[in-house]
């Protein structure tokens, strides 16, 4: 059985099952790309469960894992060489993910980074534009009387939006060759933006790709089983 007393977050969050891969987050939707992972790939792991509303984000434990303070981040005791790894960032667990298992990333090197660039494109772009949108429509930035910085990131996630749309024409995934890390990178986010009154503020129902796209991911089982992942304890 793996030991993973060094590792300090073991001790906020002591894992069951020490020798499965562990994996700190909520499911927001840059938690949920780890979790609609490890679904989909078959990885046994452990989920816990980061409480915001408690700063478990900031908390010792959880920065030695993260200095970074953000949710999801992994802890797999059979990592490269057999030795127990530690990894934040979406992005890089999903590539670490895929790397690992040889699944979800294609079937070729121009597949594989095909998928990456799309990863990146979800983390340099849709991501960041729509978080920022919902601050200035929805949540803290909402009554500020000037309204540009709203306009600027409501523009910017409709193009964003488009580009995903006129990639979309025609296929059923991001990538031509099939479903992969590249959706699953989006997905959480795009369902979040449907579900959201930003989603009709923007008028994201008027790309019909997309949202086609989107019918297809939410009907996989392990996305419908990751979207709710970790669960809040009970």
């Amino acid at each position: 059985m793996a030991d993973l007393s060094s590792f300090p977050i073991t001790g906020r969050w002591p894992g069951t099952h020490p020798e499965r891969l562990q994996l700190y987050s909520v499911n927001t939707p840059n938690g949920v790309k780890a979790s609609i992972m490890l679904e989909e790939i078959g990885l046994p792991y452990e989920a816990h469960w980061v409480r915001f509303d408690a700063d478990d984000q900031k908390t010792p434990e959880f920065l030695s894992l993260n200095p970074n303070g953000k949710i999801p981040a992994i802890l797999d005791p059979d990592g490269p060489g057999g030795r127990p790894l530690t990894l934040f960032e979406s992005g890089a667990i999903l590539l670490y993910l895929a790397d690992k298992t040889g699944k979800l990333i294609g079937d070729t090197a121009a597949d594989r980074w095909h998928a990456t660039q799309w990863v990146m494109f979800q983390m340099s772009g849709v991501g960041p534009m729509i978080g920022q949108l919902g601050f200035f429509a929805v949540t803290g930035g909402k009554d500020w009387e000037d309204k540009r910085p709203r306009e600027r990131y409501a523009s910017e996630s409709r193009r964003l939006l488009a580009v995903l749309d006129q990639a979309l024409n025609g296929q059923d995934w991001i990538l031509r060759s099939g479903y992969s890390i590249a959706d699953i990178a989006l997905v959480g986010w795009i369902n979040a933006l449907a579900e959201s009154e930003l989603g009709e503020q923007i008028g994201a129902g008027e790309y019909r790709n997309l949202a086609a796209w989107l019918g297809r991911a939410l009907a996989r089982p392990a996305v419908e089983r990751g979207l709710k992942i970790p669960a809040p304890p009970s």
